[in-house]
């Protein structure tokens, strides 16, 4: 049994024993174990299920004939027909459609909970005044539902646009122009003799993850944070003469949308850092409030999320000299820039980070010859909204803190037992061939899976072809906020994470409208990008079950690690 830091027995790694079938290789065709984690690995996990491993070349055959383009799309629709936060009582339904989904495959599945710090909007409101003394406009902070949007209705339960683990407090003060948010941003607003001590500063996301842009306004001395959406970078364009369209009409996010996010500048649970945490009831070392509002890893100043509308209203009440060129907006922007002032921002932020309840789903096939080795296999569940795309298909910090509690938890037994993890937290943004990231030794195996799987938008090339199209072809795992950097950073093991089609693709990220609507119009009308990426995905997951011997490829490796020696 693992045992917590407070002392109390927690759930073994692997909650239930194999049934006599499967201790005897009968249920299950790998000679590893995989664990799953949630429905995104169901139909996978369904095939594997039916494979027996004497001819590696029949059942890689028979598991790509098995990829089902409207089983894809009835699991994505089910999921997201609700906005399901980390901690609602959408998310826990979620988790138990998922935990449904895999017995009804009869694997042994079970749902593991846990207790940690999660935020919630409790008041926001913010106002403009055109200089000091003067009356104040106040912003509606509303991302507004189209016209016949099947998901009005449920729109309502979206919580209001916030930054999750924002500092509460109060602001009135002039507002500054800081572009991107960078760090040298804020040095060329030095330069120019631009004090951003004390005032709001305004950045627009594109560059940086808002946690990133919030972190650098308060190194700067700023008292508070707005981040918008500017429409140059995600409300598309029109041609000449023509009036600028968005969802539903197109794939761009409409003028309201707001992008929500994390300011925690970290992974897992901020109260159990680097140690699991425990069920609700169970005793568990904690950090206490007062060590977490001086930690480093919060914002420290009071932060909102606004939409390109209102940030380009804030923008046209600003002075001071104009901006540069490439801080500028796109066509038919109002010219930015720099301030300080004259225009007033008046910003309140109250929220509540309090302790909820969020449950991991885990269904296990046992393996034959060696089933104390693991490959896990797993993605996010929980959504800011709806999350069509992201997770269900993220890499805010509260929404991958269920997997970061599990490694944490079992961080000795994986270390030593685990072969990798195979993460797909976004699986298709649009058009544009497969982009993969991961640990070095995982590249020729990615190679080897994606040369086997037709691409979906040119079935006379293969995944690989597209693939290698980009410049690198399989970039790198890294950075925090992931859901698997419990795995890669702290545990070392060997890890990947994939996606069909560009980023820039998927303007409607974390906002109201990344629904099923948008994914059926523009992300994947026909759910066969979604079966692509799982056909990689599971011919990986086969191949390390099964091979005799594990197929991990170390040359990329020791590549990667002379790079930074040959430029000394």
């Amino acid at each position: 049994m693992a045992t917590s830091r407070g002392g109390k027995q927690r759930q073994p790694l692997l909650h239930h024993s194999p049934t006599p079938a499967a201790a005897n290789g009968g249920g299950a065709a790998g000679r590893r174990r995989f664990i799953a984690f949630l429905a995104a690995a169901a139909a996978l996990v369904a095939s594997y299920h039916l494979l027996a491993p004497t001819d590696s070349s029949r059942y890689h055959a028979l598991y790509l004939s098995l990829g089902c383009n409207a089983t894809a799309a009835a699991h994505l629709r089910a999921l997201t027909l609700r906005p399901h936060v980390a901690g609602t009582e959408a998310n826990a339904a979620a988790a138990r459609y998922v935990l449904d989904a895999f017995s009804s495959l009869s694997f042994p599945a079970h749902i593991t909970p846990y207790s940690v710090l999660l935020s919630y909007p409790v008041h926001r409101s913010l106002s403009l005044a055109a200089a000091r003394g003067l009356a104040a406009r106040p912003f509606s902070l509303v991302q507004e539902t189209y016209k016949d949007d099947p998901y009005a209705a449920a729109a309502a339960e979206v919580l209001p646009t916030y930054f999750a683990y924002s500092a509460s407090g109060s602001v009135a003060a002039e507002v500054v122009y800081a572009n991107y948010g960078h760090n040298e941003d804020y040095a060329y607003l030095a330069s120019r003799g631009v004090d951003v001590a004390g005032k709001v500063a305004l950045v627009r996301y594109g560059d940086l993850h808002c946690e990133d842009m919030v972190r650098n306004a308060r190194a700067a001395g700023a008292a508070a944070a707005i981040v918008y959406t500017d429409a140059k970078d995600f409300g598309g364009s029109a041609p000449k003469g023509a009036k600028r369209r968005w969802f539903p009409d197109t794939r761009w996010l409409p003028p309201t949308g707001v992008q929500v996010g994390t300011l925690y500048y970290g992974n897992g649970d901020p109260t159990t850092p680097l140690w699991p945490s425990c069920a609700a009831g169970d005793d568990c070392e904690r950090l206490s409030s007062e060590d977490l509002a001086g930690s480093e890893a919060m914002p420290g100043i009071p932060a909102l999320p606004v939409s390109a509308r209102d940030g380009e209203t804030i923008l046209k009440a600003m002075g001071g000299d104009v901006a540069p060129p490439k801080w500028q907006g796109g066509e038919g922007a109002p010219v930015y820039r720099l301030g300080p002032g004259p225009a007033v921002l008046n910003l309140t932020y109250i929220g509540n980070d309090t302790l909820a309840t969020i449950e991991n789903v885990f269904a296990v096939i046992q393996g034959k010859e060696e089933p104390d080795r693991y490959v896990i296999v797993g993605n996010h569940r929980d959504a800011w909204t709806f999350g069509a795309v992201d997770p269900n298909s993220g890499t805010a910090a509260m929404l991958e803190i269920g997997s970061t509690e599990w490694a944490e938890e079992n961080m000795d037994t994986l270390a030593s037992r685990a072969v990798a993890y195979l993460n797909v937290d976004i699986s298709v943004f649009g058009p544009g061939g497969l982009k993969p990231r991961a640990t070095p030794q995982l590249d020729e195996l990615i190679k080897e899976a994606s040369k086997m799987v037709p691409d979906p938008d040119d079935p006379s090339e293969t995944m690989y072809d597209t693939m290698m199209r980009h410049h690198p072809p399989i970039t790198r795992v890294a950075g925090a906020g992931t859901d698997f950097a419990a795995f890669v950073q702290h545990i070392g093991i060997p890890s990947l994470d994939m996606s069909y089609g560009r980023f820039d693709d998927y303007p409607v990220y974390h906002s109201l409208y990344d629904d099923y609507v948008w994914v059926e119009r523009f992300g994947d009308p026909l759910f066969h990008r979604h079966v692509a990426v799982a056909s990689v995905w599971g011919l990986i997951v086969l191949k390390l079950a099964d091979d005799e011997i594990v197929p991990l490829n170390y040359v990329p490796y020791a590549s990667e690690l002379e790079v930074p020696f040959i430029h000394i």
